[in-house]
């Protein structure tokens, strides 16, 4: 009798696992799922040099200055602060659950995430360092040294060991069991009726031709005023930077929405500081639609469900610098 209890049961769950996959494979947007498989040793030590800012020139700014993992993995500013306090050209995107990006930066010049770590380090506008001059300085910290000879099997330090050690430690970055993503598996009760109903306009209105996918985003290049052109003072191209096609002007990798009600402020030039705004104009500039006031607070309603668990761990304790390590340059002598 208790085995076929049990069988029933079994049967009965089964059947409810099957059901909540088929509604999710008629959904658009699917759960986060954590990362596949990652080297821990490789991890642990691109979470050093993510928080490290011997990395720049100053010995101020990191990885984690821009893309401020307690801040939604951004800065929440319209443009970074690079070396010497310059202003950067474009809107820091979230590097939270940009392992499931297409590429990288808002033009896709990184095919990966290793191609992007590098680029920062030797901006002049950014960390304002040099790629061997980034490298000299880790070889001279004995803690450094000896980590990576014992990762990379190597007694040399490379600029290739450490952008795959911060793109290593950038995939466990993702952001799983939003209340959104435990309503597609099936726990009814994780949304309003106003976050669902904002959920119904955020399809029925075209959203998800471009937002869609784990990340809600992030895995095509769209033009940016597709019906009415987008104003700015920015000057960004978008891909057109990197094919030198005119056709490709002004288009960006889409953004992803996860997390969306912490990476204010929005779009390529961060000119948009709220939801309510940022609706608005997609709707009419994207769309050709207008959203009414309260259509709009359904739908910022329903953006914020997509905010999952952040990423949690104890913050590394940086290696000492020795006696040759050289010394930052905060005021660019």
């Amino acid at each position: 009798m208790m085995y076929k209890t049990i069988l029933a049961l079994a049967l009965s769950l089964s059947c409810l696992a099957l059901r909540s996959g088929a509604a999710m494979a008629e959904e658009p947007i699917s759960p986060i799922k954590p990362p596949a498989r990652v080297h821990l040793g490789m991890v642990e030590l691109g979470k050093k040099l993510y928080f490290d800012p011997r990395l720049s020139k100053s010995g101020f700014i990191s990885c984690n200055s821009c893309h401020n993992l307690s801040m939604g993995g951004t800065d929440n500013l319209p443009t970074s602060i690079g070396d010497r306090w310059q202003e950067g050209p474009i809107n820091a995107p979230t590097v939270l659950n940009s392992s499931l990006n297409i590429a990288q930066f808002w033009d896709g010049r990184a095919a990966d995430l290793q191609a992007q770590a590098g680029g920062p380090i030797a901006n002049p506008k950014e960390m304002g360092f040099s790629h061997t001059l980034a490298v000299q300085t880790l070889e001279t910290i004995p803690e450094y040294a000896r980590e990576f000879r014992q990762i990379f099997g190597k007694d040399s330090i490379s600029i290739e060991q450490v952008t795959e050690a911060i793109a290593e430690f950038e995939k466990t970055l993702v952001t799983p069991n939003a209340r959104f993503d435990q309503w597609l598996l099936g726990k009814a009760d994780a949304l309003t009726e106003q976050e669902r109903e904002g959920y119904a306009l955020f399809k029925n209105s075209g959203c998800v031709a471009c937002h869609n996918g784990e990340a809600a985003g992030g895995n095509s290049f769209q033009k940016m005023g597709l019906i009415e052109p987008y104003q700015t003072k920015n000057g960004a191209e978008g891909r057109a930077a990197v094919t030198g096609k005119d056709a490709e002007r002004f288009n960006f990798k889409v953004p992803t929405l996860r997390n969306v009600e912490l990476t204010y402020p929005y779009f390529h030039d961060g000119a948009v500081n709220t939801l309510t705004e940022a609706v608005d104009i997609m709707g009419r500039l994207q769309l050709g639609r207008r959203f009414t006031p309260e259509e709009n607070a359904k739908i910022v309603a329903f953006l914020k469900t997509l905010t999952g668990e952040q990423p949690r761990f104890n913050l590394p304790i940086l290696p000492p610098s020795a006696d040759n390590t050289p010394r930052p340059i905060p005021f660019g002598q």
